[in-house]
């Protein structure tokens, strides 16, 4: 029965539940996925998702179906694992979140009116999810907030869980100032040539940065992502330009590459 589900193209789910319980039999699976472990997997899970993610921002719908694939193969290995260890199993995995969203949805599957905003909605998300927080003991402010989170997403999270009680600027232009003292800071840092100095100085001011973002509504990974495609995008650029005249990045002198950066901004512009 196995080998059949194994090789049945439309085996679905129970397919792909049943090759990872395959590939994870100490007898006959693959060495490579016996030997992998908790530690071992979650860089890749990480890296899924941004692989996740960078499909969606080059709108590569034929990519993204792979890549779902690939991410969810992530939680089926974890899930397996969880099985061998008498831990839990996929379905209790899948139960487990079909839970959580019923019951932080009772304006659709209870008798709460549908009739509220979607900021109502988060607001209300966030009341429920609260007392989920208090309810695994995790009583802090800032706790729940992910140890594993970029450092940028994580900052963004802190600042707006902090906010929550009150512990915030009023306006986008008192955090303008925090920026000003913080570079006068991160000047004065560099200028002493303490690394220990210089990287404090600079955390704090990638910290207020991230929260500039949220007084203006803007998530800092996204703007982050926009500016590294941006970048990409430009540098090509001057590149392919470079390559027709015979040339390369190496060989072209700063104030080259500069103007050709400059014309490719203002075409960039002007479109």
């Amino acid at each position: 029965m196995s080998d059949s589900l194994v090789f049945d193209p439309k085996g679905g789910m129970p397919r792909l539940l049943e090759i990872m319980a395959r590939l994870r039999d100490p007898e006959t699976g693959c060495p490579w996925d016996i030997e992998q472990s908790w530690e071992t997997i979650a860089p890749y899970t990480i890296e899924e998702a941004y692989e996740v993610a960078d499909a969606i921002e080059r709108e590569a719908w034929d990519e993204l179906k792979g890549e779902l694939g690939d991410l969810l193969l992530q939680v089926v290995y974890y899930t397996q694992m969880g099985t061998e260890e008498e831990r839990f199993t996929f379905d209790e995995v899948a139960n487990s979140i079909s839970d959580k969203m019923v019951a932080r949805h009772p304006h659709v599957f209870g008798d709460e009116s549908r009739d509220k905003s979607a900021e109502q909605q988060t607001r209300d998300w966030e009341v429920v999810k609260a007392a989920e927080r208090k309810a695994k003991g995790e009583e802090r402010v800032l706790d729940g907030v992910a140890m594993g989170l970029p450092a940028l997403l994580r900052a963004y999270k802190l600042q707006k869980r902090a906010a929550r009680v009150g512990f915030d600027w009023d306006n986008a232009d008192l955090v303008l100032d925090k920026i000003r003292e913080e570079a006068e800071e991160l000047a004065e840092a560099a200028k002493s040539g303490s690394h220990d100095a210089i990287e404090d100085e600079m955390g704090d001011m990638l910290f207020v940065l991230a929260n500039l973002a949220r007084h203006l509504g803007v998530d800092p990974e996204q703007a982050l992502r926009r500016t590294n495609a941006k970048f990409t995008r430009r540098f090509n650029a001057i590149e392919d330009t470079l390559h027709v005249s015979g040339t390369s990045p190496a060989e072209a002198t700063l104030d080259e590459m500069d103007a050709l950066w400059n014309q490719i901004k203002a075409q960039e512009k002007s479109r």
